[in-house]
């Protein structure tokens, strides 16, 4: 199957990897460092997980399911957003996976990857985006 283009952004965290997880996992962490938008899921394989929120002052709704949880390691998801402009089908869906590595236990560097990206410029829009969110999660969780 093709992945298409991949986004990728990473950032080390001066926490342990049990607050950065804490970080990905809370909703009310997640909203303040993903541009207000409401997150909604039990956080089990299988779940579904919705994201809620105004971008440029349009209402957005975008969709997913949890594929794989490791707690303080990794978070892989599903993800579509109707402003793709893709019929919400299978292969139109994107992965987005987060990966903590603990650095001696004081220190965790996050990696998150979406795959499934249709174009060049689109990927390198999405990791932009990725900087901006990775750069606000280190605020949020390094001023906890």
């Amino acid at each position: 199957m093709n992945k298409g283009f991949v986004a990728k952004s990473a950032v080390q965290i001066d926490a342990p990897a049990s607050k950065v997880w804490e970080a990905l996992v809370n909703p009310k962490l997640i909203k303040q460092y993903l541009f207000g938008t409401d997150v909604t899921t039990d956080w089990k394989v299988g779940s579904s997980i919705t994201y809620k929120g105004e971008w440029e002052g349009q209402a957005y709704e975008d969709k997913g399911t949890i594929l794989q949880i490791e707690p303080e390691a990794l978070l892989v998801s599903t993800y579509w957003s109707p402003v793709s402009g893709l019929p919400d089908a299978p292969e139109h869906y994107q992965t987005i996976r987060y990966e903590l590595n603990s650095n001696g236990g004081t220190h965790t560097t996050v990696t998150v990857t979406q795959d499934n990206i249709k174009s060049k410029e689109d990927a390198a829009r999405f990791e932009q985006n990725w900087n901006m969110t990775l750069k606000s999660m280190k605020k949020v969780v390094e001023a906890g």
